[in-house]
This record gives structure tokens, C-alpha cells and sequence, in this order.
């Protein structure tokens, strides 16, 4: 099953620097393993903003929900998901 997700991230006020750059750190590491194993098949920055548009190809809406929330920066990001369907047109 393919899903696009949006997601922005919003950090609180009280995170010092440190902990911000230690997360991205374990986000890096982490989107990067999803990326290699195939269900983090794409991820593109939204140009100006602290977010991403990620295409995920997972076996269920489950399997998303839990992908999603491993994120380390899943608390401090508003996700929106849409699910996908080939399209007609597509060679691919």
C-alpha cells in the first residue's frame, strides 16, 4: 500500500539545542533505515518550511501508524496522510 505523508515539524520553545540536534540525528538514522529496507520509497523537502512530503509503501494502515510514530520527532510533528492508487496514465 502506498501513502503520501506530510509532515511539519513544530519544536516547543523549552528544547534546548542540543536535544533538537540529537534528535535530527536519530531522525536521520532512522528515516535513513527505512529508506533502505523499501518502505520509505521517497522524501522531498518543502522548500521554506521545516516540512516533508514521504512516500511510504507499507503493508497495511497499521503498519504506517507505527512507522510514522518511530519517528523520534513524531511529538513534535503534525502528519497528514493520503493514501495512493496507481493512476491510470502512469507507465510505471
Amino acid at each position: 500500500m502506498l501513502f503520501l505523508a506530510r509532515m511539519d515539524v513544530q519544536f516547543p520553545a523549552h528544547l534546548s539545542t542540543e536535544d533538537i540536534t540529537r534528535m535530527q540525528g536519530l531522525e536521520k538514522e532512522y528515516s535513513q533505515a527505512l529508506q533502505q529496507d523499501g518502505r520509505l520509497t521517497s522524501i522531498w523537502r518543502v522548500v521554506g518550511e521545516y516540512a516533508n512530503y514521504s512516500v511510504f509503501d507499507v503493508g497495511s494502515n497499521d503498519e504506517l501508524h507505527h512507522v510514522l510514530s518511530g519517528f523520534p520527532m513524531y511529538p513534535h510533528m503534525k502528519i497528514k496522510v493520503t493514501p495512493l492508487a496507481k493512476h491510470p496514465n502512469s507507465i510505471r
